[in-house]
């Protein structure tokens, strides 16, 4: 694997200086004692003495360290590391080695640390996992083994229990339908069509759509201001619609009686909008928000899954936006309020020229 393999003399010269220098001093004190002190036979001598030094010291560095310095980079993969550039040649220099495989050895760790993180991921997505898709599947397994019992001989009761089984279903199907659909969006296999179309409108209309349900606990559904011309946007109407329904339904779900839903939409910068959805309602401790957008994620594990849903909503949202390229946020004050916003493309204005004057 390491073909292309910089051999480094660094230690040879050193070694062999060292080596002629200390026999340069033991022949020229013999000499000296022998009274045959000679300048030109100590010059060849130290020469020779030098190479001969340089050659042994080499091939034993060769054959006993670069060797094994080859093979422990074939063994971790040294050129497998991002920071290494391939067909770079690879340093027998000890001090570069070490460097390489304290390098490669925190590279290791934080893959491992990072691998750590998402067994526990998974291993509690699977546990939600279990836990959405079982509750609805022993409600439906418990009314068809009543009716299989006998109850179904009584009309009555077999009408109700057979509608309770099919609103187990209904949520089965909805939990495996937003399950497919944030998979696709993870793996980029759903399809945008894009279209210019108002914000205004869709919003007014995810408005009337959850009326009732926000007039159930007292809650307006209101507009910031009023906005008396259209704010056209460049996006998937069908997929933005599906994140205000989102935004809102949450929104009315941890709502306060008598509170309030508002969407604003402003002028962020020349080609962008940001849309939020502000309430007063419950907020969110500051502890949750870095894992809100995590699928099945809840911040009350009790209280919530009397309210329904999938547990996916805030993680399609957040999907549904990123697939448009664009940023979603949130805020909020335990207690107090949420603010839920995301950017938008806004149509450009093209000034409108009458085709009866003429431009010069």
């Amino acid at each position: 694997m390491a073909e292309n393999f910089k051999k480094s003399y660094r230690f040879a010269y050193l070694s062999s200086l060292y080596i002629t220098i200390l026999l340069t001093l033991a022949l020229s004190v013999f000499l000296y004692i022998q009274s045959q002190l000679d300048i030109v036979n100590i010059l060849i001598f130290i020469v020779a003495c030098y190479t001969i030094c340089f050659i042994i010291i080499q091939y034993r560095v060769e054959r006993f360290i670069y060797r094994r310095v080859r093979k422990i980079y074939d063994d971790i993969e040294m050129l497998e590391v991002d920071s290494v550039e391939e067909n770079s040649p690879v340093s027998t220099d000890m001090r570069t080695l070490i460097k390489e495989v304290e390098k490669f050895a925190q590279q290791r760790k934080t893959e491992i640390e990072t691998l750590k993180i998402r067994e526990d991921y998974r291993k509690e997505f699977m546990g939600n996992v279990s836990h959405e898709l079982k509750t609805p599947l022993f409600t439906v397994q418990g009314y068809v083994l009543t009716l299989l019992d006998g109850a179904m001989d009584d009309p009555a009761i077999l009408d109700k229990y057979l509608n309770r089984a099919n609103k187990g279903v209904e949520r089965l199907i909805y939990i495996v339908n937003d399950l497919d659909m944030i998979t696709k969006l993870e793996v980029g296999d759903l399809n945008l069509n894009y279209a210019n179309f108002d914000i205004v409108e869709l919003v007014q209309s995810v408005f009337d759509l959850f009326e009732m349900k926000a007039a159930k606990k007292n809650i307006a559904l209101t507009f910031d201001m009023n906005y008396s011309e259209p704010i056209l946007v460049h996006a998937d109407r069908e997929r933005i619609q599906q994140v205000l329904s989102n935004l809102i339904v949450n929104s009315i779900k941890y709502g306060k009686e008598d509170g309030t839903t508002e969407v604003s939409i402003e002028d962020l910068i020349r080609n962008k909008v940001i849309v939020r959805v502000t309430d007063n309602g419950e907020g969110i401790a500051q502890a949750h928000i870095p894992r809100l957008f995590e699928r099945f994620y809840r911040v009350d594990k009790s209280g919530s899954r009397k309210e329904g849903g999938s547990g996916l909503g805030l993680a399609i949202v957040k999907h549904i936006i990123e697939a448009h390229h664009e940023r979603i946020y949130v805020e909020s004050d335990y207690r107090v309020g949420s603010e839920f916003s995301f950017t938008m493309e806004k149509v450009k204005k093209f000034p409108v020229v009458d085709v009866g004057t003429k431009i010069t």
